[in-house]
C-alpha cells in the first residue's frame, strides 16, 4: 500500500498488514457466511469457532498450562488496576508493587482502596529511567505487581522479578506482551491491553491461574469477578467481537513467523540498530540506562526542547510519525512494537542522520 507511512505511535500501533488486509476482506462477509465480521452474533457458531481458536493460538504461542484460563475483558489495563486487588485484597492483606513508571504507580494507588500497599522499589528518584536493582519486600505479601515494560520512559524488566515464595506474581505486561518468549508458570496473572502488541484497542487479554478465579472476591459485582468469565468463555455479556477476532489473526501472524523467539530476535535486531545510531551521534542520546532499556519504546532527546521539537517535524515531513515523547520524558519516543518493520528503523536512522548535518 504506497500511502502507508511509518507509524512510531506507543499505541494503538502498528498492526501487521497481512492482518489488516484479511481483516478487511471479511468486513462484507466473514468467509462465505454472508455476515460481516461486525456483524456476526457472540453466541453463533462462527464467532464461537473464532473464540476458541484464538484461545488455541495463544496457547501454543505461549506455552499457557491446562490450569491457567485464557481471558478476553473490556476496559483496558487500566480496568485491571483496581479489578485485581478488589479480587484479591481485604484491609488484612498487603501487595508489593515494584514502582517504575506512571503505569505501575496508578496501579498501586488503585490498590490502596482495598488493602495494604507496599512499594517495594521506586525509580521516581530518576525521572524512572532504570529498572531497579534492589528490592525490599513486605513481610508476607499477597501479591508482587510489576509493569513488564514501561512505555513512557522506555524502559523493560530483562526478565520476572524474584517475589517471595509465597506471594503470587502479577504482571501488567501491556507494551511488551508477546515480544518474547514468557515463562507464563512464573506468574499467577498476566494482563495486558492489546492495543500495543496484540491487535486493536477494546480487548484485554488476562491470562489468569485456576487458584485465582476460584480465591476471588464473591461479594462484588459480577462483571468484575474473573470466575464469571471463566464460567462463561468471555461471553457473560457481549465481548468485543471484532477486536477479539483481530487479535487471533495476529495470533496466526506471530506463528507463521516463527513464533515468539523469532520475534524476539527481530525485535532484539531493531532495538540494538537503533540504540547503536543514538549511542554514535553527537546530537541524540537516549534516556534511560543502558541496562534498563526497552525493546519495544525507544525514548531519546537532544537535551534542547526547541531542537526536540525540530526534529519532530523533519521526522514527520519524512513520513515517520508519532516520534513526539510523552510530556513526562520529553524528547522523541520510537515504538518499535512486533509488527513494526526494520525498514522504518533504518528511515529514522537516516533521518537522524540528515538532521544531525542541519545541526553542524
Amino acid at each position: 500500500m504506497e500511502n502507508r507511512i511509518f507509524n512510531f505511535s506507543a499505541g494503538p500501533a502498528v498492526l501487521p498488514e497481512p492482518v489488516l488486509e484479511e481483516a478487511r476482506n471479511n468486513l462484507l462477509s466473514l468467509g462465505d457466511t454472508g455476515i460481516g465480521i461486525l456483524e456476526h452474533s457472540h453466541r453463533g457458531p462462527a464467532f464461537r469457532a473464532i473464540l476458541a481458536q484464538t484461545e488455541a493460538d495463544c496457547r501454543e504461542l505461549a506455552g499457557i498450562p491446562d490450569n491457567y484460563r485464557v481471558l478476553f475483558l473490556q476496559g483496558g489495563a487500566s480496568t485491571q488496576f483496581f479489578q485485581t486487588p478488589m479480587n484479591f485484597l481485604t484491609s488484612q492483606d498487603t501487595a508489593d508493587f515494584l514502582v517504575t513508571g506512571s503505569w505501575s504507580k496508578k496501579a498501586a494507588k488503585q490498590a490502596e482502596r482495598y488493602g495494604g500497599v507496599h512499594v517495594a522499589c521506586d525509580s521516581a528518584d530518576r525521572n524512572y529511567c532504570y529498572i531497579p536493582a534492589e528490592v525490599e519486600y513486605s513481610r508476607s505479601p499477597k501479591y508482587v505487581h510489576y509493569t513488564s515494560n514501561n512505555t513512557i520512559f522506555g524502559t523493560q524488566f530483562s526478565s520476572p522479578p524474584a517475589s517471595p515464595a509465597a506471594a503470587w506474581l502479577i504482571c501488567d505486561a501491556s507494551s511488551d506482551i508477546f515480544s518474547r518468549p514468557i515463562d507464563v508458570t512464573r506468574h499467577a496473572l498476566i494482563y495486558a491491553g492489546a492495543q500495543k502488541n496484540l491487535g486493536p484497542a477494546g480487548v484485554t487479554l488476562v491470562v489468569i491461574r485456576d487458584d485465582l478465579v476460584k480465591a476471588g472476591a464473591l461479594d462484588i459485582p459480577e462483571m468484575l469477578q474473573y470466575r464469571t468469565h471463566a464460567e462463561n468463555d468471555s461471553s457473560y455479556n457481549t465481548p468485543p467481537t471484532f477486536a477479539i477476532y483481530v487479535m487471533g489473526l495476529v495470533f496466526q501472524w506471530l506463528l507463521r513467523e516463527g513464533g515468539l523467539e523469532e520475534i524476539e530476535r527481530r525485535n532484539r535486531a531493531k532495538a540494538e540498530k537503533l540504540y547503536a545510531a543514538i549511542d554514535e551521534s553527537p546530537v541524540f542520546r537516549a534516556t534511560a540506562d543502558v541496562t534498563s532499556r526497552s525493546l519495544m519504546n525507544v525514548t531519546f532527546v537532544t537535551g534542547n526542547a526547541e531542537l526536540d521539537q525540530k526534529f519532530v517535524a523533519f521526522a514527520e515531513e519524512r513520513g515517520l510519525s508519532g516520534l513526539k515523547g510523552h510530556r513526562s520524558v520529553g524528547g522523541m519516543r520510537a515504538s518499535i512494537y512486533n509488527a513494526f518493520p526494520e525498514a522504518g528503523v533504518d528511515a529514522l536512522i537516516a533521518a537522524m542522520r540528515d538532521f544531525e548535518r542541519t545541526c553542524e
